[in-house]
């Protein structure tokens, strides 16, 4: 795909700033109520151009109409609205009470840590996402009565900064969440950088972001890396926040101010052995698919290792599942730069790799490579982000279900770059031995990543908007892997230290499916709720659920 390699000038760069400047102050010393009123207006900004916005992507990425591509244009939308709902009900909690509200059940843990409950938050929730529920671990060093949030908000003469964002080119909700995250969580004012992969959305985002951008609180420019760089090295600036890869931090870093990251993750699903049916195993291979398949496999939390039991009888009927719905979808356009190149580096390391699918011009197949020895601690496969329609296997030998699990948790946290996220795949049966509950429960404690999710893939936390999203804390700059801050973190906890989002085994129906018949349905009606989530917004979303 060709990308937009239009840079704003020199002098409307500065002029942007100077901008940005004038309104630090006011922007942090806003009222509450003003800021409430601007969350309504970009809801309905983003309304407005909802239909353009979907049509921009779906041009930009060759994706053909009434799809499961134009559904992740809506999910991209959905994810916006769900992020201002929240917002808006944190700065009404505030302003009533002074901190916003926990939803759900908190408990002390220990050394410092809490466990709050964050969704459902009420019977919207639990018929929209049935079975689905989360958890935020949010360490606190002072050990009071409650868990640190709204730090911004508890100043009582607040200063603001000047953040850049140096907005994501593959998933268009990042770069407006982003910039979302920096103003009302964390107070500053902000210049975007938009990527030049989808640098089209420019025009589309400033007009749904005018309320922002009309009293110079938000400013958005445009140009590659040359003009990313100058401005993290401007003196205007205070901080960086970009969604890319560990080189671009590296380049960054050496500006000497302080950057939060999300940088992307070799992200492992750890598979636990179980008595699974033949259809449980083409159920699970059909879901961990189609995580490769959305949006072409230019996902930062896309699954990227498998990991099971080498002993496991149905290790390899998995494996056979997984290749066999890969070949039910037809290959997708290679939009994002550099992708052929990627996928190409990962078959010629790997050449018995499984090429799936006949592609046509400007396609990649799908690519699965089962059987990578664990032994190769510098193997492509556990070091490198494929970024592409690409997944690899691998197989541990252990005793039982019990040691592989503790053996599956020490190579990813160990093996695999990366720490945005990570998924356990477990059998509700499985979950009935006492010890295999408490084993998979010191496994979520124990896996050293910002998201865990069990029997579902990474993208689900970041759909909910409520789960902070980023890498496991504590990542030093040498070596920094998924990056360093949280950002959707709408309950503004001080130090949210990792999301955990539970799912059930098998859904049925389940609109997310790559061969889903009406999943595009069920995103624009998703869309349309998470807008306005009343009953009958909620009533259409359900029939939609029902029908894909």
């Amino acid at each position: 795909m060709p990308v937009d390699d239009r840079a704003t000038p020199p002098v409307e760069l500065e002029g942007a700033l100077a901008t940005l400047q004038a309104a630090r102050l006011p922007w942090a010393r806003l009222p509450l109520a003003e800021r409430i009123a601007i969350l309504d207006r970009l809801r309905d900004g983003l309304h407005e151009v909802e239909d353009g916005w979907v049509a921009a992507g779906m041009a930009a990425k060759g994706s053909p109409p009434g799809t499961l591509a134009e559904g992740e244009e809506w999910f991209a939308l959905s994810v916006l609205y769900r992020q201002l709902r929240y917002l808006r009900r944190a700065l009404s909690d505030i302003a009533a009470k002074g901190r916003p509200a926990l939803p759900g059940k908190l408990c002390w843990k220990t050394a410092g840590q809490w466990t709050v409950d964050v969704f459902p938050q009420n019977l919207a929730d639990r018929l929209a996402l049935p079975g689905i529920r989360a958890q935020v671990f949010a360490r606190d060093n002072y050990h009071g009565d409650l868990p640190q949030m709204a730090a911004f908000y508890q100043q009582a003469e607040p200063q603001g900064g000047l953040a850049l964002v140096l907005g994501a080119g593959n998933v268009n909700s990042l770069p407006g969440g982003d910039c979302l995250h920096k103003l009302f969580v964390e107070g500053n004012v902000v210049l975007l950088k938009l990527n030049p992969v989808n640098a089209y959305l420019g025009e589309l985002l400033e007009q749904a972001f005018s309320a922002l951008i009309e009293p110079g609180y938000l400013q958005v420019v445009y140009g590659g890396a040359e003009t990313g760089g100058f401005l993290a090295n401007h003196r205007a600036v205070d901080e960086v926040h970009v969604t890319g890869s560990a080189r671009t931090y590296t380049a960054l870093h050496a500006a000497g101010k302080p950057i939060s990251a999300e940088l992307g993750s070799v992200s492992p699903v750890i598979i636990v052995p179980g008595p699974w049916s033949a259809a449980d195993v083409r159920a699970q291979a059909a879901k961990y698919a189609t995580s490769l398949v959305a949006n072409a496999g230019f996902n930062c939390v896309t699954p990227r290792v498998f990991i099971q039991m080498e002993s496991w009888p149905q290790r390899e009927a998995f494996n056979q599942a997984m290749a066999d719905y890969l070949q039910r979808i037809p290959p997708r356009r290679a939009w994002y730069p550099g992708a052929a190149g990627r996928q190409a580096a990962f078959v010629a390391a790997h050449p018995l790799a499984q090429q799936i699918g006949s592609a046509g011009e400007g396609e990649l197949p799908w690519t699965y490579i089962p059987g990578v020895g664990p032994g190769a601690p510098d193997d492509i496969a556990f070091r490198e982000e494929a970024f592409c329609g690409l997944a690899a296997e691998t197989a541990l030998p252990a005793e039982d279900p019990l040691d592989f699990l503790r053996k599956a948790v020490e190579f990813a946290n160990r093996r695999l770059w990366g720490d945005l996220a990570a998924t356990i795949v477990v059998h509700p049966k499985t979950m009935q031995d006492p010890l295999m509950e408490a084993a998979v429960t010191q496994a979520i404690a124990d896996l050293r990543y910002g998201t865990v999710v069990v029997n579902h893939w990474g993208a689900l936390a970041y759909y909910l908007a409520i789960t902070p999203w980023g890498a496991a804390p504590g990542n030093p700059p040498d070596d920094i892997q998924s990056g360093a801050g949280k950002v959707a973190n709408p309950l503004m906890f001080a130090e949210a230290e990792k999301s955990v989002v539970w799912a059930p085994f098998v859904s049925a129906p389940d609109p997310y499916l790559a061969t889903a018949k009406r999943s595009c349905a069920y995103f624009r009606a998703d869309t349309r709720y998470q807008r306005q989530p009343n009953a009958g917004n909620l009533l259409r979303l359900l029939w939609a659920a029902a029908r894909s």
